[in-house]
C-alpha cells in the first residue's frame, strides 16, 4: 500500500504534468499514440474484467485505478489497479494485450460496508485525489420499471469502505414516469445520469455530469435533436453542491439502420485542464451505422476542449425550460474516427468512455482512453493512448519563419561566392 506522504507527492507531480497542457482549444492538439485490446471474457482474481467506464492515472505508483460498471450482477461492484506500459501500445488493428497488467481488484462497499446487492447501484465515473489517497465515484441510478434509484456521488476509501456522500441536489432525482418523457417528469433518464468524475487542478472541486439532460431539462440526444445535460460541482471540503452548468450534448452523428433502431449520444466522462475547463468525451452510438471504410462498430467518439467559465451558473434552476442560459462553449479538439493505423487501416473504436492524463512521454503529456465493453462478446474493452501537442504560437512561427529566411540568404550567398 502506498502511505499518504506519497499520495502528496503525486499532487505536486500531477500539478507539473498539467503545466504541459496549454489554457485554450486553439494552443494544442491529440495525437495518436497506439492502442492495446483486452478480448471479452477476460478472467482476473475471480472476476470478469470488463464494463471499464473510468479511469484515472495515479502518479505516485504510475498505475491506473478502473471503475467497473458491473451493477454486481456478474461479480460484486467493484475496481481495479492496473499498469499500461505505453511503449508496447501499438498503431495497429490487431494490437493485442501485452502492455496491460491487472494488479489488484477491490470490492466496493456499501454505506452499510457490505457489497452492493445486485442491480443497486451503477458505478461509471472514478477520480484518485492524490492530497487525500482516497478515490471519488459515481453511480448512475436508474429509472425503469425495475425501480427508481438516486444518482450519487461517493467518496471511498483504497480499500472499498465508504468514506462519505456528496450532496446531490433533489431535481436529480428521478420522479414521474419510467420513461421520463411524460409531462411533469423530473430527474435523470435511465442509463443516461452520472457517468463522468472530474477533480478541479487546484484539487478544491469536484465535478459529475448527466450523460444526457434531465427530464424538466430537455428530452434526450436522437439523430434529430442533441439535449441540454448538465455539468454538476461540488465543494470538496463540505461535501456541498455549488454551481451546475448546461452542456449541450450534440445529436447522435450517425443514424442507425435501420432507422428505427436504438441510437443515443452522450457526454461520458472530462478530466479537467485548468480553471473551469476540461476535455470532454462525447460518445456517440448507433446500431447498424456504417461509415464508408470505416470499422462497423456503430461508435462516434469525439474529444472537445469544454469551458463553463462564462456559462450560466443554473443551480437555481431546477428547469431550464424558457430561461435564458449561456451553455458552456465547446471546442472540437479530435474525432477518432480519423485516425489510422501504421497501415492506414482506420482505428476501430469500441464503446470509450473514461479518459485520464497519463504519464509524460517524450516530454509530452499523454492521455489514455478506456472503453466499456457492456460484457458482450462482440466488444472489446480497448485503451487508447493519445499525446498532446502544443501549437505553436504565431510569433513563433514568425520566429521560425524568419530563421529559414535566414539561413537561406546565408546559404545563397555562401552559393553565390563559391
Amino acid at each position: 500500500m502506498t502511505t499518504v506522504n506519497h499520495f502528496a507527492g503525486a499532487l505536486a507531480l500531477a500539478a507539473g504534468a498539467l503545466l504541459a497542457i496549454p489554457a485554450t482549444a486553439a494552443d494544442y492538439s491529440l495525437s495518436y499514440l497506439g492502442q492495446q485490446i483486452v478480448p471479452s471474457g477476460t478472467l482476473f482474481s475471480g472476476t470478469t474484467v470488463g464494463g471499464l467506464s473510468g479511469i484515472d492515472f495515479v502518479a505516485a505508483t504510475g498505475r491506473y485505478v478502473a471503475i467497473s460498471d458491473d451493477r454486481s450482477g456478474i461479480n460484486p461492484a467493484r475496481f481495479y489497479d492496473l499498469s499500461l506500459n505505453l511503449a508496447q501500445f501499438q498503431r495497429s488493428a490487431t494490437p493485442g494485450a501485452a502492455g496491460v497488467t491487472f494488479n489488484s481488484v477491490t470490492t466496493i462497499q456499501s454505506p452499510g460496508g457490505a457489497p452492493f446487492a445486485p442491480n443497486t447501484v451503477d458505478p461509471e465515473g472514478m477520480r484518485f485525489n492524490p492530497a487525500t489517497g482516497t478515490l471519488y465515484w459515481s453511480n448512475e441510478g436508474q429509472r425503469s420499471g425495475a425501480g427508481f434509484q438516486n444518482p450519487t456521488v461517493r467518496e471511498m476509501n483504497l480499500n472499498g469502505t465508504h468514506v462519505r456522500d456528496f450532496s446531490v441536489p433533489a431535481r436529480f432525482n428521478p420522479s414521474g414516469s419510467n420513461s421520463g418523457t411524460v409531462a411533469g417528469d423530473k430527474g435523470i433518464y435511465n442509463n443516461l445520469a452520472f457517468e463522468t468524475m472530474a477533480l478541479s487542478t487546484d484539487g478544491k472541486t469536484l465535478y459529475t455530469a448527466t450523460e444526457n439532460a434531465l427530464a424538466q431539462d430537455s428530452l434526450p440526444a436522437t439523430v434529430a435533436n442533441g439535449s441540454r445535460s448538465r455539468i454538476l460541482s461540488f465543494d470538496i471540503a463540505t461535501g456541498q453542491s455549488k454551481a451546475e452548468y448546461i452542456y449541450d450534448v450534440a445529436p447522435v452523428v450517425l443514424a442507425p439502420n435501420p432507422i428505427n433502431q436504438f441510437a443515443t449520444n452522450g457526454l461520458t466522462d472530462m478530466v479537467a485542464i485548468g480553471e473551469g475547463q476540461f476535455i470532454a468525451i462525447e460518445r456517440s452510438f448507433a446500431i447498424g451505422a456504417v461509415t464508408p471504410g470505416t470499422p462497423n462498430t456503430g461508435n462516434t467518439i469525439r474529444l472537445f476542449h469544454v469551458d463553463v467559465r462564462n456559462a450560466t451558473d443554473v443551480s437555481g434552476m431546477d428547469s431550464i425550460v424558457g430561461q435564458t442560459v449561456q451553455a458552456a462553449s465547446k471546442t472540437l479538439l479530435l474525432d477518432l474516427s480519423d485516425l489510422r493505423n501504421d497501415d492506414n487501416s482506420p482505428l476501430a473504436l469500441d464503446n470509450i468512455e473514461g479518459i485520464t492524463f497519463g504519464p509524460q512521454v517524450g516530454g509530452k503529456q499523454t492521455v489514455i482512453l478506456v472503453s466499456d465493453n457492456n460484457f458482450s462478446g462482440t466488444q472489446f474493452t480497448q485503451f487508447v493512448a493519445l499525446q498532446v501537442n502544443p501549437v505553436p504560437e504565431p510569433e513563433t512561427y514568425a520566429l521560425m519563419l524568419a530563421g529559414l529566411a535566414l539561413l537561406g540568404a546565408a546559404a545563397r550567398r555562401k552559393g553565390a561566392t563559391a
